[in-house]
């Protein structure tokens, strides 16, 4: 875990908690985002992959569904990990991905599903938190 020191006086960035069982699985083992996602709900990572994989399918809505979960169990994550409800997100920290690419789908899937508020909302939120994930999702 990385300990930053914010001297801007901001709040101090976020480190979710590694687990390297579901990173295992979802990587090393190839197992299927569904699978893992059904054994570690609270991983984003592997909503993020169910989320990518709808949306390529033409399933945005699914994508949505998808996202909207890991967005959700992300943000549970990120108040047990003590963010109050802002603050730097790093996406150089691996855990901290799954979170960040949730938010990334869904406002791709609100984007397409003509949802223009959500789909700006969540491009702000997501640059807010990370410019370097913003500049790496969204471009």
């Amino acid at each position: 875990m990385n300990s930053h020191k914010n001297l801007l006086g901001g709040p101090d960035p976020t480190y979710l908690p590694e687990n390297e069982e579901a990173y295992r699985r979802l990587g090393e083992e190839s197992a299927a985002p569904a699978e893992v996602a059904a054994a570690f709900p609270t991983f984003s990572l592997a909503w993020a992959a169910l989320a990518d994989e709808a949306f390529e399918a033409g399933r945005v809505v699914e994508s949505y569904a998808y996202a909207r979960t890991g967005y959700h169990r992300g943000l549970d994550s990120l108040r047990r990990a003590g963010w109050k409800g802002h603050g730097p997100i790093p996406w150089d920290h691996q855990a901290n991905r799954g979170f960040l690419r949730c938010l990334a789908a869904l406002g791709r899937a609100a984007g397409a599903i003509k949802e223009t508020e959500e789909a700006e909302r969540c491009n702000q939120f997501l640059k807010d938190s990370s410019e370097e994930a913003y500049a790496e999702l969204i471009g």
